[in-house]
């Protein structure tokens, strides 16, 4: 009957396997769009020096969206080993953290995107072969030329709202967390602390006759062992050390 019940739309197993997948499935599609190029920086030298044309990724622009993920994907592991109070806190962080993600995308600027070619930039790139993108050879390096103003390109719409759907279903996932913590499933409890003590009890909840483990028995001396042995008992036991 209790594989009916976690079987059920709203049973506690599902609620925290929905949020834990909707907020991995949004951490995801934010760290596959940042991966991406959000933006080209050209640069025309005067001749006979060569265009360069370097393509900025997302993760460029935005170094700290990284991190954001990365907290965000610790904030689950997080939400999975705790309950109650510390639960809904980590749903409440995971909703901060998605509502970051999501303005992150949009802090774009042409300084960024230039400062992000210029490290790209190496002693192998610079010297590398050209391409040609129809208008003639491009280089793969920006020159550094006095008086050379680079253009910057922005390619980012569609990376952007990938970023934002990612970041609504990682905010959806804080909300669910922080709003049913105490509904959802949690660790079994086969991972709490033993507890110090424990009695054995009869089906009526009374105290069964067995002592506790920790109960001084008082030694018996040979006559009442000899005793207990003639009337068919233990002497080891304690009913018969104390009768």
């Amino acid at each position: 009957m209790s594989s009916d019940v976690e079987r059920q739309p709203g049973s506690p197993r599902r609620e925290l396997v929905r949020a834990l997948f909707l907020g991995a499935v949004g951490a995801g599609l934010i760290f596959l769009a940042t991966r991406q190029g959000w933006a080209q920086v050209a640069t025309t030298p005067p001749k006979p020096l060569p265009a360069s044309r370097i393509e900025v990724t997302g993760a460029a622009l935005v170094p700290y969206a990284d991190a954001l993920v990365v907290a965000a994907l610790a904030t689950l592991a997080a939400v999975l080993a705790s309950r109650g109070v510390l639960r809904r806190l980590a749903g409440g962080l995971f909703a901060v953290v998605a509502a970051s993600l999501a303005a992150s995308a949009f802090t774009l600027s042409r300084g960024t995107a230039v400062a992000a070619a210029t490290a790209n930039i190496s002693p192998a790139s610079s010297s590398a072969a050209s391409v040609t993108d129809g208008s003639g050879a491009v280089s793969v390096g920006t020159p550094d030329v006095a008086g050379t103003t680079p253009h910057v390109i922005f390619t980012a719409a569609g990376w952007q709202a990938m970023v934002v759907v990612g970041a609504i279903a990682m905010l959806a996932a804080g909300i669910l967390i922080a709003w049913r913590a105490d509904r959802m499933a949690v660790m079994s409890s086969r991972y709490d602390a033993p507890a110090s003590t424990r009695y054995d009890t009869t089906a009526a909840g009374r105290p069964a006759t067995r002592p506790p483990a920790t109960a001084e028995v008082t030694p018996a001396d040979s006559a009442s062992m000899w005793e207990a042995l003639s009337r068919g008992d233990d002497p080891t036991s304690a009913g018969s050390r104390t009768s």
